[in-house]
Parts: C-alpha cells; sequence; structure tokens
C-alpha cells in the first residue's frame, strides 16, 4: 500500500556518513564506542544506580566487548546510535545515545547514563544538549523524547534543564526489577527553538 507522505528522512542520511565526535565543552567531548572502552562499560553496568534504571547486567568482559561492538552496526542500519561521554584522557565516564530511530518520522528517544564520579557536575545535561543540537542541526531529526521512571528524580531535572518539555506520564509501562514503572515522558521539537 502506498503511504500518503514521503519519508522525512532518506534511508542513508545516518548510516552512509561516519559517526562523528561531537564536541560538548572544554574537556568534555562525545566519541564512537571502541572495544577497548569494555572496561569502563563493565564497571557503569555494574553499578546499582545504572542496573536499577537500565535493567541490565554485564556479566565477564565477553558481554561487555559485545555491547562496545554493536553500536556500528546499529549506526550503519540506522536504528541507534551511542556515545562514549569522555574526559581530556579519553576514558569513558557515560554514555548519551538515540534508540528507537525512525527516519521515516525523523523520531528518535534519548538514553544517557554517568558514572558515579561524574554525577552533579552538569555533564548529563550538556552532552544531552550536545546531542540533541547535532540531532537537530546535523542528522535533521524532529522529534526527540525521553522517558525516565517517575523515581528518577535526577533524570527529570536534566531533561528540563535540557528544554525537554514535560509531556505526561505513561502509567505502568516500563517493568524494572521492583516491579512496573510509571513513566514521565519529555520530547523536544526542531521547531522548540535554539538549543
Amino acid at each position: 500500500m502506498p503511504l500518503l507522505v514521503e519519508p522525512a528522512l532518506p534511508a542513508g542520511s545516518l548510516g552512509a556518513q561516519e559517526q562523528p565526535d561531537l564536541p560538548v565543552r572544554p574537556g568534555l567531548a562525545l566519541r564512537p564506542w571502541r572495544v577497548d572502552d569494555a572496561t569502563a562499560v563493565r564497571a557503569a553496568f555494574g553499578c546499582p544506580d545504572i542496573q536499577r534504571w537500565h535493567v541490565l547486567r554485564l556479566d565477564d568482559d565477553d558481554q561487555a566487548r559485545a555491547w562496545t561492538a554493536q553500536w556500528e552496526g546499529r549506526w550503519r542500519d540506522e536504528t541507534a546510535v551511542s556515545w562514549a561521554i569522555v574526559g581530556d584522557d579519553d576514558r569513558p565516564v557515560g554514555q548519551v545515545g538515540l534508540r528507537g530511530v525512525l527516519l521515516a518520522e525523523a523520531s528518535a528517544h534519548v538514553s544517557y547514563w554517568l558514572l558515579p564520579a561524574a554525577r552533579g557536575r552538569g555533564i548529563a545535561t550538556a552532552v544531552l544538549l550536545a546531542m540533541t543540537r547535532w540531532g537537530f542541526t546535523q542528522a535533521g531529526l524532529h522529534r526527540l523524547a525521553l522517558e525516565h521512571s517517575t523515581a528518577n528524580t535526577a533524570s527529570c531535572r536534566v531533561a528540563t534543564r535540557a528544554g525537554f518539555t514535560v509531556e505526561g506520564v505513561a502509567r505502568g509501562s516500563v517493568r524494572h526489577a521492583d516491579g512496573w514503572h510509571d513513566m514521565h515522558l519529555h520530547a523536544r521539537l526542531r521547531t522548540d527553538g535554539p538549543i
């Protein structure tokens, strides 16, 4: 059946180019994941807070290497993208990315986490703004959605500071280890104004 609207972005909008490095601020940048980041990734998914909100644990280095290795293929397939958040030493302190990329709708869902030592310094907001700017100005996306448990007040502060408007609460929509969580939905549109 023919569609009545053209896809908002054509195939190849992302995957036909290399995933870029993104500057954030002095001493902070985003870069594609590398296999040698596996140790940092395993440590991150050993953190109880990251496990709680991302519902994932990595039991060994092979699983951590598989996690880092998946992103190149997902970029090429144009379904997701993830960046390591790194400081001047090029060691990962967190992750920010887009999941559920839909080129036809020019939309995606935001994901991020930080290692405990990197929290409380405005890093999450800064990287979310940098990725959002890239998503709207370089990738051509129209809508970015961000969803977090209503119990995750820190994530709510990050979303609000980055200009993601609250759109509502999806009741009992995501299952975490401690049961079903109501999810707070935020979104930002390219047309919402400058970043």
